[in-house]
């Protein structure tokens, strides 16, 4: 048994793919990784970009919807379902023996819609009717407008994935989203599934540009520390408000838990060990999507202990000393929000262009 089953076995820690292409899904490469221990599969709107402009595995089929009079917009959003579809039933057998807590394949509404309550709503509602599959989440960004639509997707029982989320004070809104929509939902809440997309890697890469650019010992001495502590606080506030009162009537009515789910965690810094955010967030009830080459890595030389939560203390104290040295986390976090916003929008809109051009090639 490898350590991608090991990992769900002996520390109830879901692996997922962090990626989603055609030649994946053709070639039985993605079967492979399920038969290897990936639960379930992440998508956003860069790994698409990546999939489609590249290669030709999309261009008969785009073809033939262009021949049809199918506009570019709708002909991306006809290859994205026929990849989510196909996945979807692959990792079918999964969502069933797990009883609906993994097998799940993500997909996100337009970025464009970030900071729009209602297009959001509207947009995951019909992405929920199109795609009409127990095992879809459909992901929404934790943005200030991306709450409500949060809160009212639960309320609805309908699956989400909840995505680029940074801050600790976000995520408690995520949460209370999360608890509010259960409360509002009738009837049973057993199948009302949800997870919190926390985002690692990028921290460390926006956090370690500032401590550089401070300069002192004491500030470069906290490089690579930042994304792990600021992962492993938001899990100690996962485990607090997943317990008490408010948490139990709900347990009484079917409810689980939004487990979180750490995303980026491939190092960008070839400084850092190529398994350093996978290892350092191991812990029951909690989801890790990881790409690839980080996944074969971890397979090969990952550590399997718990050790999201082995040092509370520890995380507490580098986040004191990020502030101590004059690093402000809180414009960390919108910055990188913001950012990761641009990133999607700017990778469907080129991908748009890349569909136009082949369009009028053909």
């Amino acid at each position: 048994m490898g350590k991608l089953h090991a990992l769900y076995d002996d520390q109830n820690q879901s692996p997922w793919l962090d990626n989603l292409k055609r030649g994946y899904i053709t070639s039985g490469e993605l079967q492979r990784w399920v038969d290897r221990g990936v639960r379930g599969i992440t998508s956003n709107p860069t790994i698409f970009e990546k999939a489609i402009a590249a290669g030709t595995d999309y261009d008969e089929e785009f073809r033939a919807l262009v021949a049809d009079g199918t506009s570019v917009q709708d002909s991306y959003w006809q290859l994205v379902t026929h990849d989510i579809e196909s996945a979807l039933a692959i990792l079918r057998p999964v969502y069933d023996a797990s009883d609906g807590v993994d097998g799940f394949v993500s997909v996100e509404v337009a970025p464009a819609l970030a900071h729009d309550t209602e297009g959001t709503a509207e947009s995951a509602r019909h992405l929920n009717r199109t795609i009409d599959e127990p095992n879809l989440y459909v992901k929404i960004p934790a943005t200030a407008a991306g709450i409500p639509a949060i809160q009212q997707m639960i309320a609805e029982k309908r699956p989400i994935n909840i995505t680029l989320l940074f801050s600790l004070e976000r995520y408690a809104e995520v949460i209370e989203a999360y608890l509010s929509g259960l409360e509002a939902a009738e009837g049973d809440l057993s199948k009302v599934a949800s997870v919190a997309s926390f985002f690692v890697s990028r921290v460390d890469t926006e956090v370690d540009k500032r401590l550089d650019a401070i300069g002192t010992d004491d500030a470069v001495a906290l490089k690579g520390k930042a994304a792990i502590a600021n992962a492993q606080l938001a899990y100690e506030l996962f485990l607090e408000r997943f317990s008490g009162p408010r948490w139990d009537a709900l347990v009484a009515r079917g409810a689980r838990v939004q487990r979180p789910l750490w995303a980026s965690t491939s190092t960008k810094n070839p400084e850092y060990p190529d398994t350093y955010y996978v290892d350092a967030l191991i812990g029951p009830d909690s989801v890790d999507t990881i790409p690839d080459a980080t996944l074969e890595a971890f397979d090969d030389h990952g550590t399997l202990a718990r050790t999201v939560d082995a040092d509370l203390d520890g995380a507490k104290a580098v986040m004191a000393a990020l502030t101590a040295v004059g690093v402000d986390f809180a414009d960390v976090t919108q910055v990188l929000e913001d950012e990761g916003v641009a990133s999607f929008t700017k990778s469907f809109d080129e991908l748009l262009g890349t569909l136009d051009t082949k369009a009028q090639s053909f």
